[in-house]
């Protein structure tokens, strides 16, 4: 393999089952030391073509190529490099710890002093040390996905794919998460492709693709998918919200008013005008307001828009 071909490349990926068109031409590269972020709504094709970089399923149409190994024609070769954490990781959950990690390594041809070893230094790695003879259904739900990570870990593979591995887990175990992810692809330069509807985890990635029906809408570097809106946004906050976004969304240059938590995105035309005039509409309607500001776009901002063009 050269210097400079990805790790993993995905050309033309097409997946029909009966009628219904899962992914629909989605094409990507990822490079050593790069984590890149699909990103979409449940539904939007994710798990499916993370199942088709596995070779779990097979493409209608496309290709998959692992560091250079066609999937199609050398499944078991290509599968040696690639590490997977399926959004739902069975655990044994009546084995240990240790146990579970040895299953996989079996599994993958780790044995004996080897294996001691590397699981000496992945239970260190993702904060399971001293837990090796917990049983795995006594774990916490944090707990458990590192335990997943360490086992897709466990034979060194150059690639890690990982479907949704934060769904259902609380934000500092989201954070420790991100942490030990950050540390994989900084340090042991491999190639991760992480699906997430979490636009905060999102931003942490190299690159992203965005997902919506099968099809990939547009994809880039966090900085340029958000500086590609056309529209403006101005964040409101003002109570009652709901009034205050119906007011909104009465004024010329307003496009679409959404909820971010205790305030609102109003992505905008011309900002000018609608910070001119927006103050005295929501005044006139009863509407208290403590803020209407101009803001950069946040990838859900950039997210929406593009949906919005979609609809």
């Amino acid at each position: 393999m050269s210097q400079t071909q990805a790790y993993i490349q995905a050309e033309n990926l097409h997946k029909q089952f009966g009628t219904f068109s899962a992914v629909q031409g989605v094409n990507l590269q990822v490079q050593a030391g790069m984590a890149y972020g699909l990103v979409g709504a449940d539904g939007a094709g994710k798990t499916t073509t993370l199942r088709l970089l596995v070779g779990a399923l097979t493409p209608t149409q496309g290709q998959v190529h692992i560091l250079g190994i066609a999937l199609r024609h050398q499944p078991e070769l290509a599968r040696t490099q690639i590490g997977y954490l399926a959004q739902r990781f069975s655990l044994y959950a009546d084995l240990t710890v240790l146990e579970n990690l040895r299953f996989f390594g079996e599994v993958r041809g780790i044995r004996g002093q080897a294996f001691a070893q590397r699981a000496r230094e992945l239970l260190g790695f993702v904060g399971l040390a001293g837990f090796e003879n917990r049983l795995a259904g006594n774990l916490s739900g944090g707990m458990k996905q590192k335990l997943g990570l360490a086992s897709a870990l466990i034979h060194r593979p150059k690639v890690l794919l990982l479907d949704e591995p934060t769904g259902g887990v609380d934000p500092v175990t989201r954070q420790d998460f991100w942490q030990l992810l950050i540390g994989l692809v900084s340090e042991e330069r491999i190639a991760v492709v992480v699906s997430t509807p979490y636009m905060d985890e999102a931003a942490r990635c190299n690159r992203l693709g965005f997902l919506h029906h099968g099809k990939m809408l547009t994809e880039g570097t966090p900085r340029e998918l958000t500086q590609s809106m056309q529209e403006h946004v101005l964040e409101l906050m003002a109570h009652p919200k709901d009034l205050a976004r119906q007011v909104a969304q009465q004024d010329p240059d307003v496009i679409q008013a959404i909820a971010f938590g205790d305030r609102l995105h109003l992505r905008v035309n011309n900002p000018n005008t609608a910070l001119a005039r927006l103050p005295s509409a929501l005044q006139s309607a009863g509407v208290q307001f403590s803020s209407l500001r101009a803001i950069a776009p946040t990838l859900e901002d950039a997210f929406i828009s593009l949906l919005t063009e979609q609809a």
